[in-house]
């Protein structure tokens, strides 16, 4: 039955499963929910500095917006729709898809050890599993947050002033484009960093849970016998 025992969250084991989940869940929160826009400022006949936008969010498949313009007339129609370039989407929803995931397991893995500690120490496979499903996750965070480091890099290229030189229309007589703004990123930038702590935590509480195994208890027996 359910022994619910909330001390166990002051020790090592428990207290770190809590920042695991408090930590996967600002990766969802900075990286998951997260909006822009790319703003340019597009000059030419009858027109002066008329903004044309570009909205961006997260999975971040780029290729799909556009710059649209304002009417059908803009420009004396010369003005044609313009996407941006990339799909970011793969990489971006693998670190948000192990964050939510593994939210979810450390929510299991605290009503385990607060409510059936006892249970988790009868049975030899309980802390086996959570042995190779910790050191998994430590890799994975380890993948997803460098490999969404490289994509935010490209994404920043993406949406930043080098949009104007693939844009045709920007090229046609009489008509200049401007760079105007793109939202900030900081809320992405510290998603990395939340990625990294992740790794950390993970990679550090591979000895705790070892330590609850029979491995470790095998190797504290060979290591004192005579």
């Amino acid at each position: 039955g359910v022994r619910l025992d909330f001390g166990f969250l002051l020790e090592p084991l428990g207290f770190i499963k809590v920042l695991e989940w408090i930590f996967a869940m600002l990766v969802f929160a900075t990286c998951g929910s997260f909006q822009g826009e790319t703003t340019l400022l597009v000059s030419c006949k009858d027109v002066v500095n008329k903004t044309v936008t570009a909205a961006f969010a997260y999975p971040f498949r780029l290729n799909t917006v556009v710059f649209s313009a304002p009417d059908p007339n803009f420009c004396g129609g010369t003005w044609t729709d313009v996407y941006l370039e990339g799909n970011f989407s793969s990489s971006a929803q693998f670190f948000v898809t192990l964050a939510v995931l593994v939210s979810l397991y450390c929510i299991a893995a605290l009503v385990v050890y607060t409510g059936y500690k006892h249970v988790y120490n009868q049975n030899r496979r309980f802390p086996l599993t959570d042995l190779v499903i910790t050191v998994i996750t430590a890799f994975l965070w380890l993948v997803s947050t460098f490999a969404w480091a490289k994509v935010l890099a490209d994404i920043k290229i993406s949406t930043g002033a080098n949009t104007i030189l693939g844009i045709e229309s920007c090229k046609t007589p009489g008509t200049t484009c401007h760079f105007a703004a793109v939202t900030s990123m900081g809320a992405l930038n510290v998603s990395v960093v939340f990625g990294l702590i992740n790794m950390i935590l993970w990679g550090g509480n591979i000895w705790f849970v070892y330590k609850d195994t029979n491995l470790h208890n095998q190797s504290n027996r060979i290591s004192q016998s005579p």
